[in-house]
């Protein structure tokens, strides 16, 4: 038990649990490290307190300065509760096809919200330019730039990739993650890699995503879409950049919509979209290079983020996803036959 002056002091140190229904059907040791036990909710919370020290340490930002960044919800919602514990001032841009639960939580926690239609990135008016014409209209404004701000990273090579050490006495052989900024993959990536070179480090990546086509052909090209939000990237940022990566795997909204349910009436573990994509990723890495495996993934929010999507009937009716689900024993089937689709650095 951990005593703190203020909700930061409280990031990190997050607990794993191992997923019992997919470990026993799949002879592995699957962990989820629970990152929705930050304060704010999400693993953004090691991101939005490293981005916003490394500023201050610096100059760069001070107290009674506004932290001005685009997000998708968690990391908007991470660096209002750092802003806030600090003395600062928070505006949040955020395309508004997102999770109600977010707007909400950004809020809730004292920030201003700007909300904007989603358009390609490309276009001028993408939340990302948003942000950053509204942070450099004003001296007393800082922008976080999370893609491009490798404090980002550096907050995984501090902190969360000595805990997966720490936490597996270094016994891990997978780590599995998606990629929105490629902060999280990259920081854990490094920091592991110089532990256990032999550490095969999976990407997971949606439909409408670049990132795995990136990884296969050296070109970011994507289809379809996804319900997962602020996860995949269409083009090299300097996050990602860092990133230490051994394979890859594309992987669709249907698979999620199952093992979601599976595991949450099977082992009480409720989802997001982006930890369940982390999961499917981790079964499909297990499938092929299991029995006894430990597998270490993510969840990296609180499971009611996405509710009124990933849980709600008529969304995903609306977006022609199944309700008749497939079982799980048939969908690991299938991972373990579906090798072909995983691309495999070259060593």
């Amino acid at each position: 038990m951990r005593l703190a002056q203020r909700p930061i002091d409280l990031i990190g140190q997050t607990d794993m649990i191992r997923v019992r229904s997919l470990s026993e059907l799949t002879g592995c040791d699957i962990w989820l490290k629970l990152e929705s036990q930050n304060p704010g909710g999400s693993i953004k919370d090691r991101a939005a307190y490293q981005m916003i020290k490394d500023a201050m340490d610096s100059g760069e930002l001070e107290p009674g300065m506004t932290v001005v960044e685009g997000t998708a919800g968690n990391t908007g919602i991470g660096l209002t509760i750092v802003a806030r514990a600090l003395g600062l001032n928070m505006l949040a841009v955020m395309p508004n096809d997102q999770t109600p639960e977010k707007e909400r939580m950004i809020r809730l926690h004292g920030a201003e919200l700007k909300t904007v239609d989603p358009v390609p990135f490309r276009n001028d008016n993408h939340f990302y330019h948003t942000a950053r014409k509204l942070a450099e209209a004003r001296d007393d404004h800082w922008w976080a730039n999370q893609f491009e701000n490798t404090s980002n990273a550096r907050a995984h090579y501090l902190g969360t990739g000595p805990e997966i050490w720490q936490q597996t006495n270094g016994e891990v052989d997978i780590l599995v993650s998606v990629a929105g900024t490629g902060g999280t993959i990259a920081g854990n990536s490094m920091y592991l890699k110089e532990r256990n070179p032999d550490l095969q480090v999976w990407l997971a990546d949606p439909d409408g995503s670049g990132i795995y086509s990136y990884l296969k052909q050296g070109e970011y090209i994507a289809q379809g879409s996804s319900f997962t939000e602020g996860i995949g990237i269409m083009r090299l940022v300097e996050n990602f950049k860092q990133a230490r990566i051994d394979a890859a795997v594309n992987l669709p909204d249907q698979d999620l919509v199952a093992l979601s349910r599976f595991v949450r009436d099977n082992d009480a573990i409720v989802l997001g979209s982006s930890s369940t994509l982390n999961l499917a990723a981790a079964l499909q890495a297990a499938t092929l290079h299991g029995p006894g495996k430990t597998i270490v993934t993510f969840a990296c929010d609180l499971g009611e983020r996405s509710a009124s999507k990933l849980y709600n009937r008529d969304y995903l009716q609306q977006r022609g996803l199944s309700l008749e689900l497939e079982a799980i024993p048939e969908l690991i089937a299938r991972y373990r036959d579906s090798g072909e689709r995983v691309w495999y650095a070259a060593k």
